[in-house]
């Protein structure tokens, strides 16, 4: 039958949402999950909506556990996958644990959900054609923004950076919704720095 999905108003220019999910005092992996899941949900839920379409959301660190559970939630709405290699993710057994748990039984069962080669912010663009114009595929329709990236190495503090700067810069009006780690998480004072340089 016809989808009754809904698409976000138009939101005033750079408003964002970001939290983090050691407020509640939660330390173990599957309760910090879920609290996360359930704020990221509020936070969509939050959107002023008209009940027309299908939300764009945008999904950066999409292929890791937090996501598996996520992204099956999201199935009135249109999500896209940015990772590093979507041929490998999209593999019926996958090469390593790099590229995640998608696999194409997950796709196959979750319909709304493709997948997009970006460089992980790493500015790797001259690396190959299928990394080329992520930016303007994927974000300049996005209604929202999901960064489930982190900042446990500076190269994922990097892609937090760089994804949450080119959204603005080509969509400044989507809901950008950021996920940090406890500082407890970091392994370096280094990385704790550079993560509230950036929430800053």
């Amino acid at each position: 039958g016809e989808r009754r999905c809904m698409r976000a108003k138009k939101l005033k220019q750079g408003k964002q949402g970001a939290f983090s999910p050691g407020q509640s005092g939660i330390t173990t992996t599957n309760a910090m999950m879920k609290l996360i899941f359930l704020q990221t949900i509020a936070i969509l839920s939050s959107v002023q909506i008209n009940c027309t379409e299908a939300l764009n959301i945008v999904l950066a660190g999409g292929t890791g556990s937090l996501a598996k559970t996520l992204i099956p939630k999201l199935r009135e709405h249109d999500v896209t996958v940015l990772c590093r290699n979507a041929f490998l993710a999209a593999a019926p057994a996958r090469v390593s644990s790099d590229y995640g748990w998608v696999g194409q039984s997950f796709l196959d069962k979750n319909e709304h959900v493709k997948l997009r080669d970006w460089d992980g912010g790493d500015l790797l663009d001259i690396v190959g054609q299928d990394f080329l114009g992520w930016q303007e595929d994927a974000l300049q329709k996005a209604d929202v923004v999901v960064n489930l990236v982190g900042g446990f190495t500076e190269q994922r503090v990097m892609a937090t950076e760089r994804i949450i700067r080119e959204s603005l810069r080509l969509n400044p009006g989507a809901l950008q919704v950021c996920i940090s780690p406890l500082e407890e998480e970091l392994k370096r004072k280094v990385l704790i720095d550079r993560v509230k340089k950036c929430e800053d």
